[in-house]
């Protein structure tokens, strides 16, 4: 199965512009509040989720680079890997898909694989640091 079949994106649809998502679903700060317990939700769902080859949860790898919830509780997240070649990518993505969909409350899960930035150890958490050895 293919990423794009697994995400529901075929190969002729343009991507949602960055811009037209934003401008669709800016939020006032009574929305925030409301999608604040959603938001710490799918951040507990996506530390379930670990790196196939690296006893660290995905989250605290620094592998996420953006996550945003809207509206109407649709979540996306710009992920990247701690390498652009990782055998396990489709396992990973489709886990993190299934692990925030589970989340009750969430509608759908959109995921954006990006290899820019590249991922590098200054992204992980202060945790993840400690778990590696690395302070």
């Amino acid at each position: 199965m293919a990423l794009k079949d697994l995400f529901g994106k075929k190969e002729e649809e343009k991507p949602v512009e960055k811009e037209e998502k934003k401008e669709k679903s800016v939020l006032t700060a009574d929305d925030v509040q409301a999608l604040t317990p959603l938001y710490s939700d799918v951040v507990l769902a996506l530390k379930q989720v670990y790196d196939p080859e690296i006893p660290v949860n995905i989250y605290d790898l620094g592998l996420i680079y953006e996550l945003t919830i809207n509206k109407e509780h649709e979540v996306y997240i710009e992920m990247t890997f701690t390498a652009p070649n990782c055998p396990m990518a489709d396992d990973v993505l489709a886990e993190v898909k299934s692990s925030v969909e589970d989340v009750p409350g969430v509608k759908s899960c959109h995921i954006e694989l990006v290899f820019e930035p590249v991922w590098d150890q200054s992204m992980l958490s202060d945790e993840a640091r400690v778990d590696l050895g690395l302070d």
